[in-house]
């Protein structure tokens, strides 16, 4: 079964540490739609990754995205496809297949997603009685 979520902009995802990585063409796209040459947007917006495999968004102190004002994202138009696929690639890719207790371990950045908290709700919910 394939899950498809609708975002409820919590920002929750934006204010978890984490790596945003990004593709050599978002940061093109991101850089254009800032109005910024690519090595400035680079200079000033990213960072090597801990693998050192490439580049990820800085973070601000707190952990929250750099792009994130209140519950917007700055860039909401390009945001990076790791932010476009939150957290419907993470559902389709662990639930079922992975414990509840090891999902609230090793991803916690689902469980203060508000999409997230109410999926959680309705498949824990027992379904209605069939109708006769």
């Amino acid at each position: 079964m394939s899950y498809e979520l609708q975002c409820h902009r919590c920002g929750a995802c934006c204010r978890h540490p984490g790596e945003v990585r990004l593709e050599p063409a978002e940061i093109a796209r991101i850089a254009s739609f800032l109005g910024l040459s690519e090595p400035s947007f680079i200079e000033e917006h990213l960072r090597l990754r801990q693998d050192r495999r490439g580049l990820a968004l800085k973070e601000r102190p707190d952990h929250s995205c750099i792009f994130l004002e209140g519950n917007a994202c700055v860039i909401q138009p390009v945001k990076p496809g790791q932010c476009l696929e939150f957290p419907n690639r993470w559902v389709n890719l662990l639930w079922g297949k992975v414990p509840l207790e090891a999902m609230r371990r090793d991803y916690p950045m689902l469980f203060g997603c508000a999409t997230f908290q109410d999926f959680l709700v309705k498949e824990a919910s027992p379904d209605p009685a069939p109708k006769e």
